[in-house]
């Protein structure tokens, strides 16, 4: 009797499982209608909408970086900043600024703790300007790209993508222009990011045949 007792509660512990390891359309993502283009030629399309100051694009922030070291080369990763308020744009500026003059990677942990560990005041161009010219980055260099037209057109490409995907809170992560999850605890997040692509990937060869 003890034994039986035993069997079947590893055998619900083993439903259970993987019942967790299964995604859902639903509930662990949504599909996006219409479906976006995507600008990833043969890679499968990963696009983070986030916002520095988010709480929870800080908490995923740390395990999306770790994922990013081992994501699987047929698929490609891009930030897209949110613009939610005209406050957010300044940080959304800042980092296609980073990006253009490839500091970038360098940064993007530092302004994460900036605002959601030091509360540090990143309001404006002159308190960022000093706050990455004490971590290296030129001073002309930063306020040349900060100001220039081909940023201006970025962040007006980040709205544009955030108004097409109907990105309602941050982090939300798209999956090849059609497949949004949002919501979820970090480690779900790269759960389901992990098996989202594999839809993906299955849904890309079942097209070229």
């Amino acid at each position: 009797m003890v034994l039986l007792r035993k069997l079947f509660a590893v055998l619900v512990l083993m439903v259970a499982t993987q019942a967790h390891a299964e995604v859902v359309a639903g509930r662990d993502y949504k599909l996006l209608n219409p479906a976006q283009p995507t600008a990833s030629g043969s890679k499968v399309e990963i696009l983070e909408f986030f916002f520095y100051g988010c709480s929870h694009c800080y908490h995923l922030h740390g395990p999306l970086s770790k994922w990013e070291k081992t994501m699987p080369k047929d698929v490609g990763l891009q930030f897209v900043p949110v613009i939610f308020r005209d406050t957010w744009e300044p940080m959304a500026r800042t980092f296609y600024a980073l990006e253009s003059i490839g500091q970038r990677e360098k940064l993007h942990n530092d302004l994460f703790e900036a605002w959601n560990v030091y509360n540090t005041d990143l309001s404006d161009e002159a308190k960022i300007t000093a706050f990455v010219a004490k971590r290296g980055v030129d001073k002309a260099k930063f306020g040349a790209a900060y100001n220039s037209f081909s940023l201006q057109s970025k962040v007006a490409r980040s709205t544009q993508l955030v108004q097409s995907f109907g990105i309602r809170g941050t982090p939300t992560i798209a999956v090849d222009g059609k497949y949004i999850i949002t919501g979820l605890e970090p480690a779900d997040t790269i759960r389901v990011l992990d098996e989202v692509i594999k839809i993906a990937r299955k849904e890309r060869q079942a097209n070229k045949r």
